[in-house]
């Protein structure tokens, strides 16, 4: 969809962007992120020739832009900017159909989709189509800027830091809306934030950058798991995954060696194996390593008979989660079911781990003592 090839920017004797090369997938979308002069907003503007590269070329949808009209290559981008940027001499109605205008759309069609999309970004169409701007308030006219930059179906939204003016609660009510609204439409959005939260929030990818360079282009999870190196860790937060636990997974957190057995064995067995190993349950697996129930000492102990085989008194029923289950879902099973434990399983239904009360404490804890020593 778009492609940065080794592009450079100098301003005079400074050199502002240093040969980066990526790429953004149709429907993606992309935050670029990074400290302030890192070159950020510089990019985006390369996007629609506001700024043009001093070497290497950028490509959308396989075409060189630099060859491309620049006017009919603005018309069919979106731009969202922090001031909004709306014409204060034109209604809500005019500034959304501006383009479509321009691009000579019927009345009918441009009044059409106008209200579509007051509806799309949660505003009334008939309070709000005849105000002007000045009548708004912050989050409002931002609303309107987002609808504008979509009047015309475009290919790709381009939005430079559009809420970061907006107060807190008006922003993250926009940041909902705007994730909701892709969602909806797959548009391709290449988002500028200096705000972390905003970009763990909206991301597919994020752009780190610093210096005019791309320090790491990844997906969320993978930059809070794998920080590329120890700029971006302290950029993003050290443990800052912990204040993100949709993207911590059972595989992060569970015991990789369970304590198992096979059905075959006696309940003295199995007591002697829980004893040896200062557990109080077994997993059943079979030769195959797949998962088929649980014993604990609480059920050998209603039976009498030590020479009765784990086969005819053990759970089969067991709930499982698989590996890639996030925190949050295995919290609420656990809660929901009353349960102290749960096995991790593979998608063949292989065992792979083991999460219990008592390690996701242990793993907590270690996570406190971490963050203690950090400071």
């Amino acid at each position: 969809m778009l492609e940065f090839k080794n592009v450079t920017k100098k301003f005079k004797n400074k050199e502002i962007l240093k040969n980066i090369s990526f790429s953004v997938n149709k429907g993606e979308f992309v935050v670029l992120i990074g400290p302030s002069g890192c070159g950020k907003t510089t990019t985006l503007k390369m996007i629609n020739k506001l700024i043009a590269p001093s070497s290497g070329s950028i490509f959308l949808n396989g075409r060189d832009i630099s060859k491309e009209d620049t006017i009919e290559l603005r018309r069919n981008m979106g731009y969202v900017i922090q001031q909004t940027g709306l014409f204060p001499h034109l209604t809500v109605g005019e500034n959304i159909g501006l383009i479509p205008k321009l691009e000579k759309w019927s009345e009918g069609k441009i009044t059409e989709r106008t209200l579509d999309l007051l509806e799309l970004v949660g505003m009334e169409p008939k309070p709000y189509i005849d105000r002007y701007p000045c009548e708004l308030s912050g989050g409002q006219q931002q609303r309107i800027g987002v609808a504008r930059a979509f009047a015309t179906n475009p290919d790709i939204i381009l939005m430079d830091e559009p809420f970061s003016a907006l107060d807190p609660i008006t922003r993250d009510q926009l940041q909902d809306e705007l994730f909701n609204l892709q969602q909806e439409l797959k548009k391709t959005i290449v988002f500028v934030t200096h705000d972390m939260d905003e970009a763990l929030k909206l991301a597919d990818r994020i752009c780190i950058m610093k210096d005019g360079d791309v320090i790491q282009f990844d997906t969320p999870e993978k930059i809070l798991k794998k920080p590329a190196n120890e700029f971006v860790e302290e950029f993003i937060g050290k443990n800052r995954i912990w204040r993100q636990p949709e993207y911590i997974k059972a595989k992060d957190i569970m015991i990789s060696e369970p304590i198992k057995t096979t059905k075959e064995r006696t309940l003295v067995q199995a007591i002697e194996i829980m004893k040896s190993n200062k557990v109080d349950s077994l997993l059943i697996t079979n030769r195959e390593n797949k998962l088929e129930g649980i014993v604990t000492l609480k059920d050998i102990r209603k039976n009498e008979s030590g020479s009765v085989k784990i086969d005819s008194i053990m759970e089969r029923e067991v709930r499982a989660v698989k590996l890639n289950e996030s925190l949050i879902d295995i919290l609420n099973i656990m809660n929901e079911l009353h349960i102290g434990y749960i096995p991790v399983i593979d998608d063949n239904s292989t065992l792979s781990g083991l999460i219990t009360k008592s390690s996701l404490l242990s793993v907590l804890s270690n996570q406190y003592i971490n963050q203690e020593v950090d400071v």
